[in-house]
């Protein structure tokens, strides 16, 4: 196993995971819901969110790491929210849904910017800034896109279904399905590659030098 890039993605998650789920808690404050504020979770610290969600961000993680020879890995945390605020106000706990992707995009984005102005591979220090701009760029596109497909638990259904309520009840009807979070996990990350390869080759192909087709 190359450890050096072992840790490399776990660091990556733990960062683009704790930066999401920080987002959710943000805006649900501004919004008028403070629970995930209440228990620390309005915080760039990966602490809270690590003692909250230690099997998504520690155990999950490490165990995937080890299974694909620490190629890649998968992780996930959660802030809490206060259901009924989120019944009474379902554009605003749409919002709160949209705002983790959207801020792995602009870490994705970030990512890019590096990408196409700084590292440019032509020294040690430059390749060593590509290999985490691109590390950090893979892992917050996918899970941006990953989290906005319309299924629960994932953002993209509290998005749909805060913006078109009569979707929430199927939304609901499925989450309540015993172990239905799980399926869904284990089924979208079957798909994996037919849903982010496209996308991430897509963007790889705009770098003046890119991380696979240049």
């Amino acid at each position: 196993m190359d450890w050096q890039h072992a840790i490399l993605v776990f660091v990556t998650l733990i960062i683009s995971l704790t930066v999401h789920e920080a987002a959710h808690a943000f805006v649900a404050m501004l919004g008028g819901d403070h629970t995930a504020y209440r228990t620390g979770q309005v915080t760039l610290n990966p602490v809270p969110h690590i003692r909250r969600e230690p099997f998504g961000t520690l155990v999950l993680p490490i165990l995937s790491l080890l299974s694909t020879n620490g190629r890649w890995c998968l992780g996930f945390a959660h802030a809490p929210y206060d259901p009924y605020w989120a019944a009474r106000n379902p554009r605003k706990a749409a919002l709160m849904s949209l705002a983790g992707p959207v801020s792995n995009f602009l870490l994705a984005a970030i990512a890019f910017a590096v990408l196409y102005f700084i590292a440019k591979p032509d020294s040690d220090t430059e390749d060593a800034v590509r290999t985490i701009a691109g590390e950090f760029l893979r892992m917050n596109l996918l899970l941006g896109v990953f989290n906005l497909v319309p299924l629960p638990p994932l953002d993209g259904a509290g998005v749909v279904g805060g913006l078109f309520p009569p979707s929430k009840r199927l939304f609901d009807q499925i989450a309540a399905i015993p172990y239905s979070s799980i399926v869904v996990f284990v089924v979208l990350s079957r798909f994996l590659g037919e849903l982010f390869w496209p996308i991430f080759s897509a963007v790889d192909r705009l770098l003046p030098y890119p991380l696979f087709y240049g």
